[in-house]
């Protein structure tokens, strides 16, 4: 029969054994060190001034009264450090740290989480409250396949909610993709307070630009006859999106259209001709210089005329149409319509 215990070293009171209080106080001891187990922490030297009590693992490259102790458990008692050494499974609260370890026959380990693991709220360095119960807080995150192939699902309740994706800078948003407010998949951004969609693909797979500057325009009214040197305008939207304003009035009436951001646009001019006394011509005219787009015909009755242009355009510039020769020009939303899209 072994003079001591099996798990964990402590030593047996033999038969006939004299001073018996000496090796029972010293399995006392023993279970006082190890028995719900607190160290300070993991060191490869011991204190100058160690208190009653303390206890420390024993650090690889241990010097001075460890040395030689190397992944064992140093106990300050009586005056001196006496030594333990850990089992596959034991537990210890690491008191510096702040973490509950569990040696695995070589080292002290995080504990493991249990494979079905059900928590009301986690955080990965972070911290997780009521509304963001999943919080992460890294410079980067991986979410591998398992087999062939990985989703990730983001479900909603019913059609009038969220489920999008918020990229935000300083904890505020800037762009936003989803299914925002109903089921048709958008991409969103922002100045950090007023929110624009910039693309949105319907159930059937139809793609628009809400924001994308398109417009359509015509004069009100129900025909008009600039002279000869003068400039016009436009008066009327019959289709706006994207931010086109009225600028300031022309002398052959109607106003200035103002191009709302800088890009590659389509022109598109349709002329509808009620009468010609004389040769003509119109030239759509950016900021007042005419060459953007001309059309031109001869003295005669009424005709339809229309061409388009690919132009470069800046945020502010503004359109007008410069006329020479003489023509009266039908008005309305089915006469003379120039036509603007950024492409």
């Amino acid at each position: 029969m072994s003079d001591r215990t099996t798990n964990l070293d402590m030593p047996f009171i033999m038969p006939s054994q004299a001073q018996k209080h000496v090796t029972h106080n010293e399995a006392l001891l023993l279970l006082d060190a190890i028995v719900q187990l607190s160290v300070i922490g993991e060191s490869v030297s011991p204190p100058e001034t160690p208190e009653p009590g303390d206890r420390f693992v024993v650090a690889t490259g241990a010097t001075d009264a460890w040395s030689g102790r190397d992944g064992q458990m140093a106990i300050w008692q009586d005056g001196y450090w006496a030594f333990a050494k850990p089992g596959t499974g034991w537990r210890a609260w690491f008191e510096t740290a702040g973490r509950l370890k569990v040696f695995d026959g070589s080292a002290w380990q995080d504990l493991p989480l249990p494979e079905n693991a059900g928590v009301m709220t986690l955080g990965i360095a972070a911290t997780a409250d009521s509304t963001n119960r999943l919080s992460l807080s890294s410079s980067a995150s991986l979410f591998n396949h398992a087999g062939d192939s990985h989703r990730l699902k983001i479900n909603k309740a019913s059609a009038s909610d969220t489920a999008t994706l918020l990229f935000q800078s300083g904890w505020t948003g800037h762009a936003e993709m989803g299914l925002a407010g109903n089921t048709d998949f958008s991409i969103k951004v922002s100045n950090g307070s007023d929110w624009k969609n910039g693309l949105v693909i319907d159930g059937a797979g139809r793609v628009t630009m809400p924001n994308q500057p398109a417009a359509r325009l015509y004069r009100s009214g129900t025909s008009f006859a600039p002279t000869s040197g003068q400039q016009s305008g436009m008066s009327d939207f019959a289709l706006n999106r994207g931010g086109f304003t009225l600028g300031a009035a022309v002398a052959g009436g109607g106003n200035a259209i103002v191009i709302p951001a800088t890009g590659l646009y389509l022109i598109a001019l349709t002329l509808s001709i009620a009468a010609a006394a004389a040769a003509y011509g119109v030239t759509v005219s950016r900021n007042g210089s005419p060459g953007l787009l001309t059309l031109a015909g001869a003295a005669g009755n009424s005709t339809t005329l229309s061409s388009s242009a690919i132009v470069q355009l800046q945020q502010g510039d503004t359109l007008t149409f410069s006329h020479t020769g003489s023509a009266t020009l039908n008005a309305g939303p089915t006469g003379t319509i120039l036509s603007v899209a950024m492409i």
